[in-house]
């Protein structure tokens, strides 16, 4: 997810295109990168390791805000006159920003104001403050029924009884996350795209105002299953939108340097002739697999997690990661704004086992590595084999009998150990801890990592998710 750590370095606004005859409306995602204090590949994969960490855990007790530095995609668009820049995150819900005037607790030192995505905090010069007796308010406070938010908002109890109070104003909402959080208030206002052809303009968006944050001074495009998320408002405007969006990852490294191309994001469906990626002879293969319905966290996209596949051997998950309870517990998130696959802690165990058994017998083991990356198992290579050719293959098996073989950058990040020159691999998992201590909620995370290189569909309608291997700037290029 968005981090406070890190400064964005923004590709300039490519030309958007929105094709209504086609249904689909393509967006640049544009993905940050870190700033000169990490200075080195080992302290920014520790750092997003642990934040990744952090944020599973968090999913576990609360609603959270993503926390992946290194790792994020971001979205640009307008509201009223100003043009901003959110993290774009499928593990919550609610589109929210920094406004004036703006106070950001122990935030000293994690950013400059010039730095973050927005040209400053919003200014509400048109905004307009969403009522107490509206359904995104009762969203935003869990559901609470209007009269208790007017209530609550002081609304007369006269003007309670007889459903007159408009003029009141939603309260504010808390919004907590890994490491700090938000207190905001919901406003609405136009959203448009203005390079976007032809123009979209939709005049009542919904969003929410932050006027204090703690270590969170950036905003978020939440993605998640509710009523307030960015394609969900779309779509209630836009139908031939649908319930039906996909993104296509563009593979990062950790190389501070370097300045990724955008990442294609499709809201609604889109005619795949149009690609040139494959030849006639080839065709665009999804593997769909069946979400998961979660009776407390109703915005997760969960999905049910079968085995593990490292090589040959096939290792079957617990029923915790197969499955949702009704007390909202199990299941695997799908989630932008978290870089690492979490896995509970005694499936970690026998994955990672597995890969050792394989890698390690050819390799070195890298101890000093794993304590300054926070990744493994990490390992150097040889003088015989210093591209690592042994590392076997990984398959993710969903329910639904979906399978998807995650290519060998997906799971095993190579890269140069600057001190002593020497190549260095790791494994991209990580362990999400024991699950009886866990306090309950979603048993894994699939990491944004671990989807690139996929076009990841959120088919909201046949209430499904499918991954396709896509030449993702291809797409892009494809569909622009």
């Amino acid at each position: 997810m968005a981090s406070p750590f890190f400064v964005l370095f923004f590709i300039t606004l490519f030309s958007l295109q929105i094709s209504l005859s086609q249904s689909s409306l393509v967006l640049p995602l544009s993905h940050s990168l870190s700033p000169s204090h990490f200075n080195s590949t080992h302290n920014l994969l520790k750092s997003t390791a642990a934040r990744s960490a952090s944020r599973f855990r968090h999913h576990r007790r609360q609603v959270s805000l993503p926390l992946s530095p290194g790792s994020d995609y971001t979205i640009s668009f307008s509201l009223g006159s100003q043009t901003i820049s959110l993290y774009m995150d499928t593990g919550s819900d609610v589109v929210w920003l920094p406004c004036h005037p703006f106070e950001c607790i122990l935030c000293e030192g994690k950013y400059s104001p010039s730095s973050i995505p927005n040209p400053g905090p919003l200014n509400l010069t048109s905004a307009a403050a969403t009522s107490c007796k509206s359904p995104a308010c009762s969203a935003v406070h869990s559901s609470l029924p209007s009269s208790d938010l007017c209530a609550i908002a002081k609304c007369p109890l006269e003007s309670i009884e007889i459903s007159d109070c408009k003029s009141f104003s939603c309260p504010n909402f808390y919004y907590a996350y890994g490491d700090g959080s938000l207190v905001a208030k919901l406003y609405e206002d136009t959203f448009s795209i203005p390079m976007s052809t032809p123009s979209l303009k939709l005049p009542k968006f919904t969003f929410g105002c932050a006027h204090s944050a703690l270590g969170e001074p950036i905003g978020v495009a939440g993605f998640g299953r509710g009523i307030l998320s960015l394609p969900a408002q779309l779509a209630r405007s836009l139908p031939e939108i649908g319930n039906y969006f996909s993104y296509c990852l563009i593979s990062h490294s950790f190389d501070t340097k370097r300045i990724s191309r955008p990442s294609p994001l499709i809201l609604g469906r889109y005619d795949k002739k149009r690609t040139n990626e494959f030849t006639d002879s080839e065709a665009v293969y999804y593997s769909f697999t069946p979400l998961l319905e979660n009776p407390k966290h109703a915005y997760f996209y969960c999905v049910g997690l079968e085995a593990v596949s490292i090589g040959r051997r096939r290792i079957e998950a617990p029923e915790s990661l197969r499955r949702v309870d009704r007390r909202g517990n199990g299941g695997m998130v799908v989630d932008s704004g978290t870089t690492f696959t979490m896995l509970p802690g005694r499936f970690y165990d026998s994955v990672v086992g597995e890969f050792d058994i394989r890698v390690g017998s050819i390799y070195k083991r890298a101890k000093e590595i794993e304590s300054t990356t926070g990744l493994s198992p990490c390992y150097y290579g040889n003088e015989k084999d210093k591209l690592f050719k042994n590392v076997p293959q990984l398959l993710l098996h969903f329910g639904g009998n979906s399978t998807v073989a995650l290519p060998r950058i997906n799971y095993f990040y190579e890269f140069l150990d600057g001190g002593k020159r020497r190549k260095v691999g790791c494994l991209m998992l990580m362990n999400g801890g024991d699950e009886a201590e866990s306090g309950g909620g979603p048993a894994g995370l699939l990491g944004n990592y671990q989807q690139q290189g996929f076009e990841v569909v959120y088919d909201l309608e046949m209430k499904r998710v499918g991954f396709a291997r896509r030449k993702c700037a291809s797409l892009w290029d494809s569909l622009n």
